[in-house]
């Protein structure tokens, strides 16, 4: 997905919201403080959100422009309206949303999760699909060590799901440390 493709989807999301801010928890958040990521990371044409001062309107999203829908057979990519709970997330982690507004918004903020966040949540979600991407951000240094293991303290985690999490997270850094 590219940046322009976010920012189509947040307009379209905010007008059928009626709702002029939006927030990004999957990993196409990544845009918001990389516009110009690894391709890698935007293999997918998902946008995981929500409405945020309505988000009782994210299955309305869903239907409207989401997967299957003719927003979707039209552009090649679509939104998934979600919860708020659908991701694991850092305590505090609006205070850190990364704002994309631009002409292509409309006047629509999309709120996005700030990179260590998103890294967070993924690797709470724990799916080999999550794991492979965080080593991604992990190898082209998007991230900090000292600040992802800062933040696992927020995550509202069992103390073994937290260590699962620092054993990956050493394991990634270990293999940028070994080149």
């Amino acid at each position: 997905m590219k940046r322009s493709q976010l920012e189509h989807i947040i307009r379209a999301a905010g007008g059928i919201a009626q709702d002029n801010e939006i927030i990004i928890i999957g990993s196409q958040a990544v845009l918001g403080q990389f516009p110009n990521a690894p391709s890698f990371l935007l293999q997918s044409m998902e946008v995981d959100l929500f409405p945020k001062n309505k988000p009782e309107l994210a299955d309305l999203i869903d239907g409207s422009i989401g997967e299957l829908s003719m927003f979707h057979q039209t552009f090649g990519y679509y939104a998934h309206g979600v919860q708020k709970e659908t991701s694991i997330l850092p305590d505090s982690w609006e205070k850190r949303l990364i704002p994309i507004k631009s002409p292509n918004t409309r006047g629509i903020i999309g709120w996005c999760l700030e990179i260590h966040d998103l890294v967070l949540s993924k690797y709470a979600a724990s799916r080999d699909r999550d794991i492979e991407f965080n080593k991604e951000i992990i190898r082209h240094k998007m991230v900090q060590e000292n600040i992802l293991m800062e933040r696992i303290t927020l995550l509202p985690l069992k103390k073994a799901d937290k260590e699962r999490i620092i054993k990956n997270i050493l394991a990634a850094f270990s293999l940028i440390r070994e080149k």
